[in-house]
């Protein structure tokens, strides 16, 4: 076999025996059957079913066949596939009870403001003053007031004073009069 691809000592000819050998050596054995046996074998018909038995066993059985596409990398670096989350299912509860929350409406609302600008604000402006929790927002000062003393507010003000303490002006709707619920509350 040697001698048919033999093409002289030239350079190109070398270079061109080369690579003919190297064509040899990456083909697996079996191809390198079917080229040596000869052609009169291929003329032959045989039935169609006795083809495709043959064919699916050639599938199944060749190396080649298995080859798997390699995706294209467009990064040149290589992070860790994340491929399997699981939902957790812990074998016993971390913490004994749930935690309660501790700004509740009690926590909120420290106490009602008595001043003399506070007792103002209620005669003038329908508003009572509430020192608050420094974490306490508009929103759950309104909700702490609606539970505490079921009523409605207009507009809430807050500012924090310079000892550190939040002040709550709270604007009562027309429906309440700010006198009657400070009574209620026993500021005055």
């Amino acid at each position: 076999m040697r001698k048919i691809f033999n093409y002289g000592i030239t350079r190109v000819g070398i270079r061109i025996n080369i690579l003919i050998w190297k064509f040899f050596l990456v083909l697996p054995s079996c191809y390198l059957e079917t080229l040596s046996r000869p052609e009169a074998d291929s003329t032959k018909k045989s039935d169609p079913k006795a083809q495709a038995v043959k064919a699916a066993k050639a599938v199944k059985s060749g190396s080649t066949f298995k080859k798997k596409s390699q995706k294209i990398r467009t990064k040149v670096t290589f992070h860790r596939p994340r491929t399997l989350k699981k939902d957790r299912s812990p074998k016993y509860p971390r913490v004994s009870a749930p935690g309660r929350n501790k700004l509740d409406q009690y926590a909120i609302l420290k106490y009602p403001l008595t001043t003399e600008s506070a007792m103002k604000k209620i005669e003038d402006n329908n508003t009572l003053v509430f020192i608050v929790d420094i974490k306490a927002d508009k929103k759950k000062i309104k909700a702490a007031v609606k539970k505490m003393y079921d009523i409605q507010t207009k507009k809430i003000n807050t500012l924090i004073r310079p000892d550190g303490t939040k002040k709550a002006y709270v604007r009562l709707t027309p429906d309440y009069d700010a006198l009657d619920v400070a009574n209620k509350i026993g500021i005055i």
